[in-house]
């Protein structure tokens, strides 16, 4: 029983309609799902993925307007990152975010990967990692309904950066819950003055199976607003293995969601000991369970839950206005 990677990152925007203006129209990501937040219907919550909304490929937000601004620190997800093909690949993104004035850094080495940082309008931090045709974790599909060439187009998640003030809880919980593997470390950018990053690995590993430990005791407990990631789910790959996964969490004693239907998804939520919001989450039965393939993130879509209430539901929502 072995996670397979990296499901989906999960964050806060307090503007949905420049949100998808951001990652649709200049990252070039498809728009797969359009619902609400499940624990509060008042608030929507959008999925970017690849063309065909392949697990392992979304980002989702958390609309909440005039929610204030993240506060970087410890017991954080600090960085979140994209998987382009190749390093051309960057270069012709970091001549994007020159033309649409985002702000990103030169590309940079991190854990033997050429890669490229860059912060949305809101402050979200998302390095794109080029994958040159290293192993692993397959590559999502780039989406062909932007301007983007496809051949320079995003194709996943890639890893995800951790930063916490003690590690060795978080790697126990990594390592002997969840099974994944150290599988090397890098030099933080920060300077010389802080340990290296050391880089874990799940599944059939590369980019789109691996998380990121940066330690950082200098640095204050991070504060969640706009912009800050909430959450990180790693694939389990079917219903079988996400009950095997349920029991194991609860067996070792380790609070939990219990389990918990997303209609798209299965999941199981826990925080490990630095605070940090881990779920677990199933490749099946997909995004497309309840719309066409053609026809994702074109309506409300509500899971069968909730649709005797879609009247109500939709009277709460704020307008909506999402320009295609």
């Amino acid at each position: 029983m072995e996670l397979k990677g990296i499901h989906h990152v999960s964050i806060m925007t307090g503007k949905a309609e420049k949100n998808f203006e951001f990652y649709t129209k200049v990252l070039g990501m498809r728009l797969v799902k359009k619902g609400v937040n499940q624990d509060d219907t008042t608030s929507y919550h959008l999925f970017y993925g690849d063309a065909v909304a392949s697990p392992g490929t979304e980002l989702t937000f958390f609309d909440i307007p005039h929610i204030g601004p993240s506060y970087p620190g410890v017991s954080s997800i600090s960085a979140s990152a994209l998987r382009v093909a190749t390093t051309a690949a960057l270069q012709y993104w970091s001549d994007r975010f020159d033309e649409f004035n985002v702000s990103h850094e030169e590309i940079k080495q991190r854990a033997g990967r050429d890669t490229l940082a860059f912060q949305d309008f809101e402050g979200t931090r998302i390095i794109l990692v080029a994958d040159n045709n290293e192993q692993g974790v397959a590559p999502g599909h780039a989406w062909n309904g932007s301007d983007v060439p496809v051949a320079y187009g995003i194709l996943g998640l890639g890893p995800v950066t951790l930063t916490v003030a003690k590690p060795d809880a978080t790697v126990m919980i990594l390592t002997e819950v969840l099974g994944f593997r150290r599988v090397g470390s890098y030099p933080s950018l920060v300077g010389e003055q802080h340990a290296d990053i050391e880089v874990y690995a799940t599944g059939e590993g590369g980019a789109g199976a691996e998380v990121h430990i940066e330690t950082r005791p200098d640095l204050p407990v991070a504060r969640l607003g706009r912009g800050g990631v909430h959450h990180v789910a790693f694939r389990v790959p079917n219903e079988a293995e996400y009950d095997v996964w349920a029991n194991r969490l609860t067996g070792l004693g380790i609070p939990n969601s219990g389990k918990v239907d997303r209609h798209y998804f299965r999941a199981l939520y826990f925080r490990e000991p630095n605070g940090i919001l881990f779920e677990l989450s199933t490749d099946t039965p997909g995004f497309d369970v309840d719309e066409s393939m053609d026809s994702l993130g074109e309506t409300l879509s509500l899971p069968p839950f909730l649709e005797g209430r879609r009247a109500d539901i939709e009277a709460k929502l704020r307008p909506l206005v999402l320009n295609d």
